[in-house]
């Protein structure tokens, strides 16, 4: 009996474990399965759109007349009259009357050289008529030469010198009296004036100073390295001039005319020089078009080489002359580019990309080429990835 206990005991003892292992183990929970986290980058994109481009050179000057005149007298005498458009700032034509010295005096000195020169002309016709009697009678002595001073030709010769020095103090007076009357050379605009009615002038005086309006012109300096992106360093290029009137900002057509052809001393630039056509709007028949007055302080692009396809990215997006885009399969690729210039912040690149690129521009910590990407859902996406790389430059491809 003893023996049974001890076989059946162990047996039932095992049994009750089986059975409370079972009840437990259907009491506990299946574990939660996990959902499975997508760790694919998320960056943000552009599209690139590659064009025609036209390469400028800024630069900037200061508009001033091609031609400054300052006005002298070229004979003495009172001021008898000045035009009303004779003032600061007036605006006169070619040939307009500005002032008049006193001619009474001219015209007494050109009566006087006309009455000279008659005078002169007259004992000319003498000396010739003089002159043919001497020849006809020395035609009647057969037996004797006549010399010259017989014929009277040195005389004749004394009386045409006399007619040629009367005639040249008649110019001499003529123009005396037509500088009496000062006119403008030139369309032009009056700087100053340093003369009044009443006053007398010598020989000399500066009456006033006159400043062209058909063309104006403006030196653009230029650095020696940016000559090569315009064409033939510069010559015969068209100019965009930019400039306040009015407080608004104006442009203005202009064209290189010529280089000064040195570098200055003290700025180490390259010297063009522009030329803008009727600056002050005086011919044009649009009374809209606005002034560019001398003085004033521009800004210019100045045209140069055209490119047939080109685009402009942020400089901080190329690195090792690659930039790094969103291909068709979503993944990173780098590819090589052409930079042709500099501006500003950004590059010009003309081969390398095309239309329809997707240029990354958002941040990557660690980017491989061929590293798969993804795109952006909503805002959300954007702003959960920018919170967890704070530390990471945004707009940046790091390699």
């Amino acid at each position: 009996m003893t023996r049974k206990k001890q076989i059946i005991v162990p047996i039932v003892i095992l049994l009750a474990g089986i059975v409370l292992f079972a009840l437990l183990a259907g009491m506990k929970k299946p574990p939660e399965e996990k959902v499975k986290e997508d760790n694919t980058p998320i960056v943000a994109v552009e599209s690139i759109t590659v064009a025609p481009m036209t390469l400028h050179v800024d630069s900037y000057g200061v508009i001033k007349p091609k031609y400054e005149t300052e006005l002298v007298a070229q004979i003495s005498g009172q001021i008898v009259e000045l035009s009303d458009a004779f003032v600061r700032g007036g605006f006169v034509t070619k040939g307009q009357l500005l002032a008049v010295i006193d001619p009474s005096d001219y015209e007494a000195a050109l009566i006087d050289a006309e009455a000279t020169l008659a005078s002169a002309h007259a004992a000319l016709e003498t000396e010739r008529a003089q002159g043919k009697v001497a020849e006809e009678e020395w035609s009647r002595i057969s037996n004797a030469t006549p010399t010259a001073l017989s014929l009277r030709k040195p005389q004749l010769a004394q009386e045409l010198a006399r007619v040629k020095a009367a005639e040249a103090t008649v110019l001499r007076a003529k123009r005396n009296l037509e500088r009496t009357q000062i006119r403008a050379p030139y369309d032009a605009m009056i700087d100053n004036r340093n003369i009044g009615l009443g006053s007398f002038v010598a020989m000399g005086t500066r009456i006033g100073k006159l400043l062209s309006t058909d063309t104006a012109e403006v030196r653009l300096p230029v650095a020696d390295n940016q000559l090569q992106f315009l064409v033939d360093h510069g010559k015969d290029a068209e100019v965009v001039i930019k400039g306040t009137f009015g407080g608004q900002t104006t442009n203005w057509a202009a064209k290189v005319v010529r280089s000064e052809g040195v570098i200055d001393d003290k700025s180490r630039m390259s010297y063009l020089v522009a030329e803008v056509k009727d600056p002050y709007a005086l011919a044009s028949q649009n009374i809209q078009k606005p002034v560019l007055r001398f003085g004033s302080y521009i800004n210019a692009e100045i045209l140069g080489k055209s490119l047939a396809s080109a685009t402009m990215v942020p400089r901080y997006l190329v690195n090792d002359d690659r930039v790094a885009i969103l291909n068709e399969e979503s993944k990173l690729q780098f590819v090589e580019v052409d930079i042709v210039r500099q501006v500003g912040a950004n590059v010009v690149i003309s081969q390398g990309l095309n239309t329809g690129d997707q240029m990354i521009v958002s941040a990557l910590d660690y980017p491989i080429d061929g590293m798969q990407l993804a795109l952006p859902s909503d805002d959300s996406d954007l702003e959960n990835q920018s919170e967890e790389g704070s530390d990471t430059q945004i707009a940046s491809v790091k390699e």
